[in-house]
Formats: structure tokens, sequence, C-alpha cells
């Protein structure tokens, strides 16, 4: 019915760039907040960034400027362009969205299937 479908993950070295993107499409009536999350080997899945309906934004404090978020022109794309990456991003990241189906009054959070991104040498 509705599916986020993440791409742009992949192997870097330490100090380089990636910009993720994730596509939501399906019975969508509306779409509140995106976001990315990831995972890294061993830990829970944690917050990355997240952008409103309103596109405020908000950063975990460890990619605060090395990570900017945004979404597209149809607001029903999310990108997170990572820069100066290191060891420690390494990880699974999901796309999370908050969305409004045609068939169900109230909002609920779905995600993607997760890219992964290793940052080494």
């Amino acid at each position: 019915q509705v599916q986020l479908v993440e791409s742009g993950g992949g192997l870097v070295q330490p100090g380089g760039s990636l910009r993720l993107s994730c596509a939501a499409s399906g019975s969508i009536f509306s779409i509140n907040a995106m976001g990315w999350y990831r995972q890294a080997p061993g830990k829970e899945r944690e917050v990355v960034a997240a952008i409103s309906g309103g596109d405020s934004v908000n950063y975990a404090d460890s990619v605060k400027g090395r990570f900017t978020i945004s979404r597209g022109n149809a607001k029903n794309t999310v990108y997170l362009q990572m820069n100066n990456l290191g060891p420690e991003d390494t990880g699974v990241y999901y796309c999370n969205a908050v969305i409004r189906t045609m068939t169900w009054l109230y909002e609920r959070a779905y995600w993607g299937q997760g890219t992964q991104v290793t940052v080494s040498s």
C-alpha cells in the first residue's frame, strides 16, 4: 500500500560524502514528518535527522554540521547529504515517514528497507 525506497548507500573513504534518497509511493493522502535513522552493528537504531511537514529540521548532535536533510518539491522524497563521513557513521540507514493513506484516517509511521553505508579506508 505504501512503500519507502531508499538509495544512495555504499562504501566511502573517511572524509568522503554520500547522498541518500528515499521516495515514498503508494496510496498516500498526505506525508507529515520524514527522517533518517541508522543502526550500527550491535547497537540500537538511532535517529540521525528529521524534517517536519513544515520543513523544520533536527539533527543528532553527532552529525550536526556534517549532514543535511531536505525534501523534494513534491514532498514525497527526502534526502540526506552526508559530508565528512567517519567510520562512526557506518551502519544501515533507514528512511522513516509519517503518512496518512487514502484508506485510513490516522497517520502512522512507515519504514524503508534500509541502505548500507560503510565508511572505511
